[in-house]
């Protein structure tokens, strides 16, 4: 099952993906918040299912604006170094331990939506990555039990800006900029697929820059459940992104960085294309608000 949030006629929604089509879900009969959904998700889903079997009322998908479908994930964690291929063209060992980093909520944008190339550097990197998406509330998970805890997988570009990525030994700084964290296009429930088993490919504008399996990651998802929780409590709504395969654009040469008018692709078997323009980040004044700036 694949489960969305979406604008239609200037309202908020969660949804069921089929085909081509996203059947509104009531929000009297079940929720509309998507953390709220994934952690009753047990208890739901044969409504999800009679929902999504007889259809009453939908939409097209051209009909609508698809949104990130965690907007401000308590926790969003990021890998590194998790692919074979990837630790290789880096130079790097391989980790005995998992590389962990934050990424702050505030990066995450929707599928469709620009990523910015910030004033302050041009070195804007791609990272086409299998993210999971924490159902339950759980501590001190074991890897056999990982797989309750986990409510679907989603599809997350860990957009980067390298030198910034550098200038702390935790990464946070060069992985958090505004518009940074695309997410989407929904949440693939876990009875759904495999995910140590499906191909990740990566296009800048028309050329394939990546292309791996989740089967190669070194530490799988399971793996990073049980590592993080054994530290933190996660949570409903916590995404974790696993990590990226080779291709990544600060390792071409000459360097194959975003840059304004491109156009980023990922596309995850099983789960679908996550698809964003690159655009130069607007001039602002520098100021303080009370209120979110737009």
């Amino acid at each position: 099952m694949k489960l969305a949030r979406f604008l239609h006629s200037g309202k908020e929604q969660l949804g069921i993906v089929k085909e081509q089509q996203i059947i509104p879900i009531p929000v009297a009969d079940f929720s509309d918040s998507m953390p709220d959904l994934l952690c009753r998700l047990d208890e739901l889903k044969p409504r999800l299912e009679q929902l999504e079997n007889n259809i009453q009322e939908s939409l097209n998908l051209d009909q609508v604006v698809l949104l990130a479908p965690i907007p401000q994930p308590e926790k969003f964690i990021g890998v590194g170094l998790n692919y074979a291929d990837h630790v290789a063209e880096t130079g790097l060992e391989t980790p005995e331990f998992p590389t962990l980093f934050n990424k702050q909520s505030s990066c995450v944008t929707d599928p469709g939506a620009p990523i910015y190339r910030p004033n302050i550097s041009d070195k804007l990197d791609y990272e086409g990555e299998l993210a999971l998406v924490i159902g339950q509330y759980c501590r001190n998970v074991s890897e056999a039990d990982a797989p309750r805890a986990i409510a679907g997988y989603t599809i997350v570009n860990d957009v980067s800006v390298r030198d910034w990525q550098i200038k702390s030994p935790t990464w946070t700084l060069g992985k958090s900029f505004d518009s940074h964290g695309p997410m989407g296009p929904w949440i693939v429930t876990s009875d759904s697929l495999d995910p140590h088993n499906l191909e990740l490919r990566t296009w800048l504008n028309d050329e394939l820059r990546q292309h791996s399996n989740t089967r190669n990651l070194i530490f799988d998802c399971y793996q990073l459940v049980a590592t993080l929780s054994s530290v933190c409590t996660l949570k409903p709504g916590d995404v974790i992104a696993t990590g990226t395969c080779s291709g990544v654009g600060v390792k071409m040469k000459p360097r194959g960085y975003m840059k304004p008018g491109d156009q980023v692709t990922i596309e995850i078997e099983g789960i679908g294309r996550l698809t964003n323009p690159v655009r130069q980040e607007p001039e602002r004044n520098s100021f303080i608000s009370k209120h979110p700036l737009s």
